[in-house]
């Protein structure tokens, strides 16, 4: 593909040829080779596959067969090897049909009781997903709190304290990467905190777009449940996601299901009785995902995985600050999976013009997510390499200057809310 090869014109126009060329003359030349190859994603999920993980879904596999039971097995194991825990050491891999959504709701309506049997949530929400996590919880009659912040704000271990200690709660959920702004949240020391108020709190993290970059020592954390999704950092494709699930937990606490397809339990006992899926598996995207494993572990695990998208987000970062651009979110608590950036305070600039021509360009990116201000966001994750971020900072500024865009831009300034409880 042309932009894995070193000889091919756009990456010597982004090379040393790239200094005696405009802006407007490199996003021509990005836009005419765009046409002969694939969009690339820079999205935090579905995201830009490799060759390798998109051929392996070339082949058709009977769902009960005996070699997609070894698929599936294969999986379930190497999950748990990455998150450095085993059945042995009393943990559990569930693997759930759909999205990454869908096994959130899996593990919220299958573990935690109904408020006459004591459940009640505390969700700790800096975005979207937190407070996506609650409605799935008010939907199955569960009592749930939420601690809300500023979504620049990330997650304080003391506030889940001071919150923990108003009401007897069953169950604390919290998102590791918010993908909302692009957040990490501290949940190893909110772990740590929350067993120290009351080891029987039942831990719940959403490591959804972090896991597979950012390591998490699920003991020490004191993590109950974790999900995560194949179309993220392992950098498979949609179709199913995963809980890790601490096995004492899975068993006390999965008796509650709230729903016949999501009850993770019910799951994990059609898994380990006969290594199959109660229901219609998702064959092609698990044998897209065996083949991301191995790419993953290839590259150096999480560490190697982490240091290439740590590597993009620096590219994006720098490139985007010589447009006058600067990440919404403080560089403390920026991960580098998704940026978000404000729009330009500028009336020339028009957001579904400057998607429609990157995307033009063979360049996808993604709306933003925030409720208090107009912005758009880069991702950094999926079969991307630096030079893929460049050429994507090298066409933003051909297209805002197509657009009339005075650069540097001015970013819209936004006002600042105070922080909501309750």
């Amino acid at each position: 593909m042309l932009r894995r090869c070193a000889n091919t014109p756009l990456l010597k126009a982004l090379g040393g040829a790239v200094r005696g060329m405009s802006a407007v003359e490199v996003g021509w030349a990005s836009k005419h080779l765009a046409q002969s190859r694939e969009p690339l994603l820079f999205t935090p999920g579905p995201l830009t596959t490799s060759a390798a993980v998109k051929q392996a879904m070339l082949v058709d596999i009977g769902s009960r067969d005996q070699r997609m039971i070894d698929v599936i097995q294969d999986i379930r194991d190497k999950l748990l090897q990455m998150a450095d825990v085993s059945q042995e050491s009393g943990w559990e891999c569930v693997l759930v049909q759909g999205s990454g959504t869908m096994a959130v709701e899996s593990v919220v309506s299958s573990c935690i009781p109904s408020p006459e049997n004591g459940g009640r949530l505390l969700v700790a929400a800096n975005g979207a997903y937190g407070e996506r996590m609650a409605t799935m919880a008010r939907m199955c009659g569960i009592e749930v709190d939420v601690l809300r912040y500023d979504e620049t704000q990330a997650v304080q271990p003391e506030d889940v304290l001071e919150a923990l200690a108003k009401h007897k709660y069953s169950h604390v959920g919290c998102i590791h990467h918010e993908t909302t702004s692009g957040i990490l949240n501290p949940i190893e020391a909110i772990g740590q905190a929350i067993k120290a108020h009351d080891p029987e709190i039942s831990y719940f993290v959403d490591s959804m777009s972090a896991f597979g970059a950012y390591s998490v020592d699920l003991e020490a954390a004191n993590v109950a449940y974790l999900v995560s999704s194949a179309n993220k950092n392992i950098e498979g494709v949609p179709g199913f996601a995963f809980a890790l699930c601490r096995s004492s937990k899975l068993h006390a606490e999965g008796l509650n299901a709230r729903s016949l397809s999501l009850d993770l339990l019910a799951q994990w006992k059609g898994l380990n009785n006969n290594g199959q899926f109660r229901f219609t598996p998702p064959c092609h995207a698990l044998l897209a995902f065996r083949q991301a494993l191995a790419e993953h572990e290839a590259e150096g695990g999480m560490p190697g995985r982490l240091a290439r998208y740590t590597a993009n987000y620096e590219t994006l970062k720098s490139g985007m600050g010589e447009m006058g651009f600067s990440p919404y979110v403080a560089s403390d608590i920026q991960g580098c999976i998704i940026t978000t950036f404000l729009f330009p305070d500028d009336d020339n600039f028009d957001f579904n013009k400057f998607y429609t021509e990157l995307s033009a360009r063979g360049l996808v990116i993604y709306p933003g997510k925030l409720t208090k201000a107009q912005c758009f966001r880069l991702g950094t994750i999926g079969r991307l390499y630096p030079h893929d971020v460049q050429n994507l900072v090298l066409n933003v500024k051909s297209v805002l200057e197509d657009m009339g865009v005075s650069l540097p831009v001015t970013q819209a300034k936004v006002e600042d809310d105070d922080v909501l409880t309750g």
